[in-house]
């Protein structure tokens, strides 16, 4: 891993607080990804399995996790089962997790090699009643793929079909939602990052580049910072494309006068940044152009305030749907008439502000987090309000990732970021 050994009590308490919540005598599995082919030999970069890493830390293949409090074992309460490493696949592959190492990241002391599974497995299923599977039901799911855990879930429920199966996912939604302070240093690394490589785009950018010659001093920056990469496929949209929200082309050359709306982020350690900024690529605004970027800043800072314990997530965005609805009629965008005769299913504000303020971010881009329940201290939200006008030729989006507190305003963690108007002109003719 690129990244510095994080703390094992993170996931010794994450452990903790999910066992804390399961049914008397029943046992919990995890499993990591699969490696993805792309063809002949070749394949995707591993990219681990959220729970299994938020639950032990373990960042590679083939790894399985079982949590089991009520074992009458005490030292089954807790097992990690390995792809069993040698010297062969260390020189081919590098090294894997040896049975200590695995102690070290995780504060699991008993490991096992995964060929001992099945065996190991029976003996535990013949102890419990209960077996929690592991499924997405995050609110943006769209999985066509057979996963590992769905492979594994099939088998599970076919090979033992007299135990009672219950979902890992309720109970993960809410703890995942609430950040601890470990993992808050590590998502402000992620943005620090990112703060990094923006502040390296600003000298970088004048009329003639291309929007990937930006994204590669992205790269260039996270990878100089111990990150993978990207924590999301990077949106480097130059005048008109910044009106198709998911543009990822990033393949069009930037022009004197047109703004430039990058939604970027590192990832750090798996947990993930998200900045959204929009410049001009001659280093200067326009005065229409700096008229509705003052409008959205304004936005996020109202909007950033509602970001407290307790607020509800749909009645947020009826309130930032207000905010936005006033500065439209002040950009002479929206009139007084079509405030009057909107749709409130679709209000008028969303012709030029279509998507939503805020999501949950930490392990996942769009984290997990239950959105009918009220907003809880130490949760992280991104707020990113836009303005899209395609007449015009620009569209701007503006967003930091916050972490609302127990008391006042929310922790801005990309607070370091340049935002405001003038600063931005000022570094790009610094």
């Amino acid at each position: 891993m690129k990244y510095q050994p994080i703390p094992n009590t993170l996931f010794i308490k994450n452990r903790k607080n999910f066992m804390a919540q399961m049914r008397p005598n029943s046992l919990a599995v995890f499993n990591s990804n699969d490696i993805y082919p792309t063809g002949a030999d070749s394949t995707l970069p591993f990219a681990q399995h959220r729970d299994i890493f938020y639950l032990s830390g373990v960042d590679q293949e083939e790894s399985i996790l079982v949590l089991f409090p009520d074992c009458p074992k005490e030292k089954n309460r807790e097992v990690l089962f390995l792809k069993e490493t040698n010297d062969h696949i260390a020189v081919w592959e590098g090294e894997k997790l040896t049975k200590e190492k695995a102690f070290e990241t995780s504060g699991i002391r008993t490991v096992y090699w995964l060929k001992d599974f099945e065996k190991v497995f029976f003996e535990l299923m013949t102890q419990c009643d209960t077996v929690y599977i592991n499924t997405n039901e995050h609110y943006r799911a769209a999985v066509e793929t057979e996963t590992r855990e769905a492979r594994f879930a099939k088998w599970l429920k076919d090979k033992y079909p007299a135990h009672s199966v219950a979902k890992s996912n309720p109970i993960l939604q809410r703890l995942r939602s609430i950040k601890d302070a470990i993992e808050l240093d590590l998502m402000q690394t992620a943005c620090d990052i990112t703060e990094k490589a923006f502040r390296r785009v600003l000298n970088f950018v004048k009329p003639g580049v291309w929007e990937y010659n930006i994204e590669a001093e992205f790269m260039h920056e996270f990878l100089n910072n111990r990150s993978k990469g990207f924590a999301y496929t990077p949106i480097i949209a130059s005048g008109n494309n910044a009106n198709v929200l998911h543009y990822i082309e990033n393949n069009q050359q930037c022009k004197a006068g047109d703004l430039i709306l990058i939604d970027a982020g590192a990832e750090y350690a798996n947990y993930s940044s998200d900045m959204s900024r929009t410049i001009p690529v001659s280093g200067k605004f326009t005065k229409r152009q700096k008229e509705v970027y003052n409008a959205v800043n304004r936005v996020k800072e109202d909007a950033t305030k509602l970001l407290v314990p307790g607020t509800d997530w749909a009645e947020y965005h009826v309130e930032v749907g207000k905010l936005m609805t006033s500065e439209l009629l002040g950009l002479g965008l929206l009139d007084k008439a079509d405030v009057q005769n909107e749709n409130p299913d679709w209000p008028a504000y969303k012709k030029y502000f279509m998507h939503g303020t805020s999501h949950h971010i930490g392990l996942d881009t769009h984290d997990y987090g239950l959105l009918h329940e009220p907003m809880q201290a130490n949760m992280v939200f991104t707020v990113e309000p836009g303005i899209y006008i395609p007449d015009e030729g620009f569209g701007i989006r503006l967003e930091d990732d916050v972490v609302i507190q127990e008391t006042g305003e929310p922790f801005n963690l990309m607070q370091n970021i340049p935002i405001e108007a003038e600063e931005i002109e000022d570094l790009m003719h610094g």
